[in-house]
């Protein structure tokens, strides 16, 4: 008894010592490279079973260790870092970016996951760091120029939808938009009634990684939505530890560019050299009405993020986001608050883990026509307002009052393009709630064995309504009497999704095999309700109207396996069987079979080479499905109800009669088979990494909207499957980290593409002519012909004399006949460019960090429509009234525009080299009193463009036809980022 006394009195004096040996520590975990602070960091003690993580800050702060414990520094991507306590209180640590960085990276696939060093497919992924900098107000712009083989061509008004094109697409007439899959939810590309478009929803500062799938391995899981490729958005999850982030951006916006027109005096000029007859209608103002009609702007950008755990168990990311952009035109406003939220918890020891994902986004758009043409053509003699005139003093062309004390417009001038935008309100509003939940179980009995289950939803409702004055000259006329127009449109969308699938993973000896299988159901609604102009005294009484839209299903089987025998040989299979109602029940059904195999060199061969640290072939075969056409269930037998030119009268009474609806029979899946060949890269410890990638598509049953014989059905157009074509193509991607030292760290990438699209075959040979309206001369400008790239310029060949000017309506005679006609003309280039390429630049010399962005595309060709269709003296006087022309035409000397309208002079190289961004920013990493950081940057968005092409700009959308477009601003741009 005595000893435990004494051993219970030994121990009560020893205690103080024990606690004061028990140590509280505190410190910061930084980039070696960047100094940059790094949140998330795992920290381990030895000893126990202390652990935690740094803040968003990359702090941490803990107690009950001893000076004899070690703390074990770990992070995805940077080397593990171990530090003996011993005496210190406040440590600072430097984790050193991994050599072998590669092979850590998790990329994002179909229901799944793999790491970058296991990956069989043409995948490319980024994350934060990654995303261009700048003014990115909608989300596919923070991959512009970053992903060889990627387009992404954005409009310059404010949260409009770009063209995203992977390796430029499959199809001909059915859509070439990449399947885009937000956490688990694939979306509708269809923008909704009020808004800008469909992914104007998504704050980009909620999103954590993007991820492009760019062959048929890779994106066959997804079937019948992924002949154009996959691109997989995750959103920020929530942490364990608290942080909070604020991010502001100002910009101040301005015109850089304007279509060379003559000036007021310029204008004069050429009236009294060449048209002395219309002198007397010349005015004495001098007004540019390019610039009249837009504006110097300002926006601003901001957002909240906090992440955490509420109640220790429940990890948390909430964003708030609120955008107010100024567009250039002078009534143009893009609006968006934003709310995301995510909660990522795990339960029974990290066998059950769920997630939710939901965003809300309210949309307020005031939309503008497009008046370009019209302040391109203006008289600019002209002044923009009268005083005591009428249509509100705006200067507009009227035949004078008339008995009824009106003043009728001229029918065939342009309106007054200020007057438009400022007298037309075009409001339109969007309320969107998309997200989903899933739930990912490990099953206790058999761990090797997951079941996940995803539900998403995605509603969006939205209303338009567009007011225009009566005393607006661009009010719709009854007899040239303006009166003005009421208009409302309301609509709804939805989708719904059903995810369900298995996943065995599971190692045996040197070999590791994942299976998973699954279901997959998604369908879409809509509806819109149109009440028509209410102020037309003509309105049929068919308005307000209201349109239900068959809904969309579809239905999805697939399966897949990895293989990866030694870690050296990787083998993936993977099979989609899809239903879609898009087609009858005969041809409902598609297959999508694909396989891909990589082989790991570096380790078969070269495993001991310190010069090589990377080296990976990969193949790959797969087939996809295309069913996206504007017309679903077009095999139903549907009918319209007529409107006021089909009616029948019964006395006063008119009775609208039902019309039978085009049908579309025996219509069956497009199919796109790829083949892709790839071989990975990696040198002096992956401080240089590269990946280089072959491919070849084919694409068969093109869904093709195309004429029928007559009397076959209610429409000369239904959609029919025709034709097939083909695209081959090389991608080169090169990462460089140039650079490391203490204070200095300097990565770059670098990318290239090379794609060709070519017609194999069209339905018995025949061409298919586009562009009617492609200089509105109703004369087809494009073609699609067998051996040739798709949307190729057919005009004719421009003749010029000993002095190298060409001659005024003088072609080639190509076919012999001493007749100029169509026979004539001839495919003369293609809008496809012959390379794309991209460069990005980050620099950081201690607290200071400097970026920029590159772009080029080269051997792409434009059909300057703006220069065919004005560039010409005739086009001065139009019904009477004169039309301001482009310069272009001192250098031609054309008269007549239906005689050159499609001469291939217009046809203009338009390989540009623009640098869409450049950053600098300085960072204060220990801010108020340590409990914060904040990062001040400048920056201009949209900096130069070196190009030889004559018009505004060399992007444009409209296939390689420019007839104006909304030209980008250029922004200086001013930001803050607060850490806590």
């Amino acid at each position: 008894m005595k000893k435990i006394h004494n051993r219970v009195l030994l121990l009560l004096l020893m205690l103080p010592f024990c606690v004061f040996a028990q140590n509280k520590i505190k410190g910061v975990v930084l980039d070696k490279s960047s100094g940059q602070p790094i949140p998330g960091v795992n920290i381990k003690v030895s000893g126990g079973n202390l652990n935690a993580s740094t803040d968003f800050d990359g702090k941490f702060e803990f107690s009950g260790v001893k000076p004899e414990n070690q703390i074990t520094f770990s992070y995805t991507g940077y080397t593990t870092q171990t530090v003996t306590i011993g005496t210190k209180k406040d440590l600072t640590v430097y984790l050193q970016e991994d050599t072998n960085v590669l092979k850590e990276v998790v990329v994002q696939v179909g229901y799944g996951s793999v790491k970058k060093k296991d990956a069989t497919g043409a995948v490319t992924a980024l994350t934060t760091k990654d995303f261009n900098k700048g003014n990115n107000i909608t989300t596919e712009n923070l991959l512009n120029g970053r992903v060889a083989g990627l387009t992404i061509n954005s409009s310059g008004a404010p949260g409009s939808l770009s063209e995203i094109r992977i390796r430029g697409g499959s199809s001909l007439f059915a859509s070439n938009n990449p399947l885009i899959v937000i956490d688990g939810l694939p979306l509708d590309n269809t923008t909704n009634t009020g808004s800008a478009s469909f992914l104007a929803s998504l704050n980009p500062a909620t999103v954590e990684s993007m991820t492009v799938l760019k062959d048929a391995s890779a994106t066959a899981i997804y079937g019948s939505r992924a002949s154009n490729g996959v691109i997989i958005i995750t959103t920020k999850k929530g942490s364990k530890s608290f942080s909070a982030e604020y991010n502001v951006q100002y910009s101040a916006g301005r015109l850089t560019k304007t279509v060379d027109v003559f000036s007021a005096d310029e204008f004069r000029k050429v009236i009294e050299e060449r048209r002395s007859e219309d002198v007397d209608k010349l005015g004495t103002a001098n007004t540019d009405w390019q610039k009249a009609i837009y504006r110097n702007t300002g926006s601003l950008d901001q957002s909240l993020a906090v992440r955490g755990s509420l109640f220790g168990v429940l990890p948390v990311s909430l964003t708030l986001g609120n955008t107010d952009q100024q567009g250039l035109r002078l009534t143009n406003e893009f609006k968006r608050n934003t709310v995301g939220l995510v909660m990522n918890p795990t339960f029974f020891d990290n066998h059950l883990k769920a997630r939710l994902s939901a965003n809300y986004a309210y949309e307020k758009n005031r939309f503008t026509d497009g008046v370009e043409g019209a302040a391109i053509g203006f008289d600019p003699t002209q002044p923009i307002k009268v005083e005591g005139a009428p249509y509100d003093g705006y200067f507009e062309y009227t035949t004078g009052m008339d008995s009824n004390g009106n003043y009728p417009l001229v029918s065939t001038a342009a309106r007054n393009p200020v007057s438009q935008l400022l007298n037309t309100h075009d409001i339109g509003t969007s309320d969107r709630f998309f997200g989903n939940f899933e739930l990912d179980y490990k099953f206790h009995f058999l761990p090797e064995l997951r079941a996940v289950a995803n539900v998403g939803f995605d509603e969006s409702n939205g209303e338009r309504r567009r007011l225009v004055g009566a005393n607006a000259g661009s009010a719709p006329s009854n007899e040239n009497i303006p009166y003005g127009t009421n208009e409302y449109t309301e609509a709804r969308r939805q989708n719904k999704l059903l995810d369900t699938y298995l996943v065995y993973n599971k190692t045996f000896s040197s070999l590791n095999v994942e299976l998973t299988g699954g279901y997959s159901y998604q369908r879409f609604e809509s509806s819109k309700f149109e009440t028509g102009n209410i102020l037309n005294p003509d309105l049929p009484s068919t308005f307000p109207e209201t349109t239900l839209d068959t809904d969309t299903v579809l239905i999805g089987f697939f399966a897949r396996t990895n293989l990866s025998f030694r870690d050296k040989y990787l083998l993936t299979l993977s099979y989609r069987r899809d239903g879609s109602s898009r087609f009858e029940e005969d041809n409902r059904w598609g297959n999508f079979p694909a396989a891909a195999f990589a082989w790991k060199l570096k380790e078969e061969f070269f495993k001991d080479n310190t010069v090589i640290s990377d080296l990976k072939l990969r193949l790959g075969y797969g087939i996809t499905g295309q069913q996206d056409i504007p017309e679903p269930n077009g095999y139903l037998q549907k009918y319209l109800v007529g409107g006021g030119n089909s009616e029948y009268y019964f006395g006063s009474d008119a009775i609208p009669v039902a019309l039978p609806y085009k049908t579309t029979k025996n219509l069956k899946w497009e199919e796109t088979t790829t083949y892709n060949a790839g071989l990975d890269f990696g040198f002096i410890n992956n401080r240089l990494t590269a990946g280089l990638d072959v491919y070849y598509k084919d694409s068969k049953d093109l869904l093709a909207n195309v004429a029928t014989s007559d009397g076959s059905n209610y429409s000369n157009r239904v959609y029919q499957n025709i034709g097939s074509f083909t695209t081959k193509g090389i991608e080169l991607t090169v990462n460089a980290n140039a650079i490391k030292t203490t204070d200095f760290n300097w990565n770059m990438n670098f990318n290239a593409a090379k794609f060709e699209r070519r017609i194999t075959e069209l339905a018995i040979g025949s061409d298919i002519f586009l562009g009617d309206n492609i200089a509105g001369t109703g004369t087809p400008g494009q073609i699609f012909r067998e051996g040739f790239t798709p949307y190729s310029f057919y005009v004719y060949k421009q003749l010029y004399d000993t002095a190298g000017k060409p001659i005024d309506g003088a072609f080639a005679d190509l076919n012999g006949d001493n007749i100029k006609n169509d026979a004539d003309k001839y495919i003369y280039n293609n809008p496809d460019p012959d390379f794309t390429l991209g460069f990005a630049s980050n620099m950081n010399y201690k607290k200071f960090d400097f970026s920029f962005n590159l772009r080029a595309s080269i051997g792409n060709r434009i059909f300057n429509a703006i220069d065919a269709s004005r560039a010409q003296y005739d086009a001065m006087e139009n019904g009477g009234v004169l039309s301001n022309i482009p310069t272009q035409v001192n250098e031609t000397n054309f008269q007549t525009t239906s005689n050159v309208v499609l001469s291939d002079l217009y046809i203009e190289n338009a390989s540009f080299l623009k640098m869409d961004n450049i950053t600098l920013g300085y960072t204060i990493s220990n801010w108020l009193n340590d409990k914060a950081t904040l990062r001040i940057s400048t920056g201009v968005q949209n900096v130069f463009v070196i190009t030889k092409y004559s018009g505004l700009d060399p992007e444009i959308t409209n296939n390689g036809v420019d007839k104006t477009i909304y030209p980008r601003q250029r922004s200086f741009l001013f930001g803050l980022n607060l850490k806590f």
